[in-house]
């Protein structure tokens, strides 16, 4: 039988039908929870707004063309 880990307040992750069981104590705050929140929203935002590079674009634009012709 293998051991189900724990959170802090010694709650299991899951019941032992695998569903999952709500823990009484957060692991973190809520200023916490917000400011890994608002982190990781911002790295997205910018992946998000990075432009494509040029040489990916080609090769869209090959195998859009290839798809074309084989449809055809």
């Amino acid at each position: 039988m293998t051991q189900e880990p724990k959170l802090r307040n010694g709650v299991s992750h899951a019941t032992n039908s695998g569903k999952p069981c709500k823990a009484t104590e957060p692991a973190f705050g809520n200023g916490v929870r917000d400011a890994i929140g608002l982190s990781l929203q911002a790295h997205f935002d910018d992946i998000a707004n990075t432009p494509v590079p040029d040489k990916f674009l080609v090769l869209l634009a090959e195998l859009e063309a290839k798809e074309a012709r084989s449809e055809s």
